[in-house]
């Protein structure tokens, strides 16, 4: 029969730099979760706001027969300055976790060896879960021992840091949950104190996240305008935001992986030249791609704005003839800014 220790021997042997088991629920968290949703600080997310925010109350939604969930995490901090050190300014910043492939693919793949793995010993129906899936993954996760939850509203991990993707295998095993790691924040605020947007904030004793003003569901799901008083704040972040993990002291210790075969800070000038075609071909594989055309071109504007350099303009200048309503109307508030 599969056993819990059998199941973390497996999921090592698979990649996976954490596991641990959590319960089906119904979760406490669920209702702090819809409160947080009721309250529009989910901003035009719809995935997280419509029928399935109440099937993330309890995983048996997804699998009535589920007994347990399996919750691992996934690596991917590459050896590399963190944005925080980042001070060329011709050069536009991407996210640590696009630095490599689509980590939906590679997680994925990594738990279905997990399953496959151990089905020679039992039987047993199972749905993977990856970031997509109406779930608490966090939630899931500080359940099953990975971390807690900390004030920049990431999982932190006491010795690895925050640097993971999750995952989750929900299934008809009847494994023992593990428990939740305390709170390790303390009176520590360097999180919410370096956030340019101020989008961290504490309620009723915990704190939480408005995505409304989160830099990274600005440049990566806000379609069409940023809102003009926010594009500042933005800096030269071209796709998603480190800066609360960077500035964590939890992540002076994390461990390294060995780097991606990627341009971790591209040149502005460049990236404000490409035709939809060289977009596609660039960033295929890759979550940039999740921005789409526009999107990116629209993020070019507001670095190239924010980084002030007189040598952009002409870039700009052709941006804001480009066609594109969003793309010109970015281009043309970066070239005053210039």
């Amino acid at each position: 029969m599969i056993t819990a220790a059998m199941v973390r021997q497996q999921a090592a042997a698979c990649g996976f730099a954490l596991a641990g088991i959590a319960p089906v629920g119904p979760y406490a968290d669920h209702s702090a979760y819809l409160d947080w949703v009721q309250r529009g600080l989910a901003g035009r997310m719809g995935y997280l706001t419509d029928h399935r925010a109440a099937k993330r109350a309890d995983v048996r939604t997804l699998l009535p027969e589920a007994r347990s969930v399996l919750v691992v995490g996934q690596l991917y901090n590459p050896p590399a300055p963190y944005s925080t050190a980042f001070t060329d300014a011709e050069r536009g910043w991407i996210s640590r976790y696009a630095w490599g492939p689509d980590y939906h693919d590679t997680l994925r793949a990594g738990l279905e060896r997990l399953v496959a793995g151990l089905a020679i010993h039992e039987p047993f129906s199972y749905k993977i879960c990856v970031d997509t899936a109406p779930v608490l993954e966090r939630s899931l996760a500080r359940w099953a021992g990975l971390g807690w939850i900390g004030k920049n509203t990431c999982l932190i991990n006491q010795l690895q840091g925050s640097w993971f993707f999750l995952g989750e295998v929900i299934w008809s095993l009847d494994l023992p949950a593990d428990a939740p790691p305390p709170d390790r924040c303390g009176t520590c605020t360097r999180c919410i104190d370096a956030c340019p947007t101020a989008a961290l904030a504490p309620r009723n004793g915990r704190f939480e996240l408005d995505a409304r003003l989160c830099i990274a569901y600005l440049n990566i799901e806000l379609k069409g305008p940023v809102p003009e008083e926010l594009r500042e704040p933005m800096g030269r972040q071209l796709f998603g935001c480190d800066i609360c993990q960077d500035v964590c002291p939890w992540n002076r210790r994390a461990a390294a992986l060995p780097a991606f075969d990627a341009e971790i800070d591209p040149p502005l000038e460049r990236l404000a030249a490409l035709t939809r075609e060289q977009f596609s071909a660039l960033f295929a594989g890759t979550p940039v791609e999740r921005t789409r055309y526009q999107g990116f071109l629209r993020n070019v504007c507001i670095a190239m704005g924010n980084a002030g350099l007189p040598r952009f303009r002409a870039a700009l200048e052709r941006l804001a003839a480009s066609g594109d309503t969003v793309v010109e109307e970015h281009a043309r508030w970066a070239l005053a800014r210039l």
